[in-house]
């Protein structure tokens, strides 16, 4: 009887260690899945520029926007970023030299997006290319001057 007991006692902590700990086994952890930690987003795969905190700052009508990011060129030579927009497809480049940082919104004005004709809190889908790369289409936030720190960027 004491055996049997014993026996059940351990089966059921056996039981309640898997049962608790059977979650983490099968899922994926939050702290591997990659995303941006800031109001923009990055984008990933847009050639050899990495542009970072991507986002539009819109007039409370949506009709115009300012682009604001971060295109860091990590290579030897300057490279151009192209960026596409709306139907039909509206062109913008940014040219950012070797080794440095063109800051849209801080050290650099940002891109006047003109017709953008979306309101803050949607998305709005861009493509962005650099290099000799394909680039990639992603959808860009679009928010409005609520944020104090994004108020002066409202076209």
């Amino acid at each position: 009887m004491i055996k049997s007991r014993l026996v059940a006692s351990v089966a059921l902590a056996v039981a309640v260690a898997v049962g608790t700990s059977g979650c983490a086994m099968v899922s994926t952890q939050a702290t591997t899945i990659p995303y941006s930690p800031a109001d923009g987003v990055n984008i990933p795969d847009s050639g050899p520029l990495k542009v970072r905190n991507v986002l539009i700052v819109a007039d409370e009508d949506g009709i115009d926007g300012n682009l604001v990011a971060a295109i860091v060129n990590d290579t030897d030579e300057p490279h151009t970023l192209r960026i596409e927009f709306g139907e039909p497809a509206e062109r913008v480049s940014v040219r950012v030299p070797a080794k440095s940082v063109v800051s849209l919104g801080e050290n650099e004005e940002p891109i006047l997006l003109e017709g953008i004709d979306t309101m803050p809190g949607a998305d709005i889908d861009m493509f962005f290319q650099s290099g000799d790369d394909t680039g990639v289409v992603q959808p860009v936030p679009v928010l409005d001057g609520t944020l104090p720190y994004l108020a002066d960027l409202v076209p």
